[in-house]
């Protein structure tokens, strides 16, 4: 009979996060840390990887942590050498880093459109390109992108953004293609509306805020730890068979058209 737990167990596991120092990032090597694996918290913000690095180490985990820019090829690149003389090899690579200017189209400048991409799009391609070379070499692995509701559900001012993160979704299909013999798996995320610092400041709009938590089939707002489980999942044995898709963590957002209403809903 197959052992379910131990398809789950990430003991032994080198992973590396990219955008660890806070949210869905943070929330994901913390997950994995949780389950076994030794991490390496890579973040802008230098601190808030060591933040992270030291939470797991206090918990009883590995992990160590070093600083890097999503956008820049060089830092990308000088950051899985550091992971994998940190770590020994790669097993789990995962980004999240990303951002969102809200502005309609027409009121976009080319240096805000320039920025969004830079980091959301050639971010994650930098990051693949980098941790791809060093998985395909070792014969294995699982990579872990960041994608979003957005890539297939928007609104007004989000054209820019969604157009990334659709691109992304993308990209993991391409790229695992491409892989796939080597025995590396590429997936994405997409999460839906969850807690974090890029959408703290809805927070502010009480209204919207709550709003959104109705568009859910759930009726709430997802939390970080939800989204770093099913990273978790992805990263494990218990995903072997997974590799091209983009996984919504989204509590029904994209499954329905419009908010719930109390007509369509059961009662308990």
């Amino acid at each position: 009979m197959t052992d379910y737990r131990e398809l789950f167990d990430l003991t032994g596991r080198k992973a590396l996060v990219l955008g660890a120092g806070s949210g869905i990032g943070r929330a994901s090597a913390e997950a994995m840390a949780a389950l076994g694996a030794e991490l390496h918290c890579a973040d802008l913000d230098l601190a808030a990887a060591e933040a992270t690095a030291k939470a797991i180490v206090t918990a009883g985990g590995a992990a160590s942590a070093s600083r890097a820019d999503a956008a820049d090829a060089r830092d990308v690149e000088a950051l899985v050498k550091r992971a994998r003389t940190s770590l020994g090899r790669i097993d789990i690579a995962v980004t999240t880093p990303g951002i969102n200017i809200r502005k309609l189209v027409l009121d976009y400048t080319e240096a805000e459109f320039d920025r969004i991409v830079a980091l959301n799009l050639k971010g994650t391609f930098l990051f693949f390109q980098a941790v791809g070379r060093a998985m395909v070499a070792q014969r294995g692995g699982s990579i872990i992108a960041c994608s979003s509701i957005r890539a297939a559900t928007i609104e007004p001012g989000l054209a820019i953004y969604g157009a990334t993160k659709a691109a992304i979704s993308l990209l993991v299909k391409g790229f695992a293609a491409e892989v796939g013999g080597a025995g590396v798996r590429v997936n994405a995320i997409a999460p839906g509306v969850i807690e974090t610092a890029l959408t703290a400041p809805i927070k502010h709009r009480p209204d919207i805020h709550a709003a959104y938590a109705k568009h859910t089939v759930l009726g709430r707002w997802g939390e970080a730890s939800e989204v770093a489980s099913a990273v978790a999942f992805l990263a494990s044995d218990a995903a072997s068979y997974i590799s091209g898709t983009t996984l919504f963590i989204d509590a029904g957002w994209t499954a329905i058209d419009g908010p719930p209403t109390g007509l369509t809903q059961a009662k308990g």
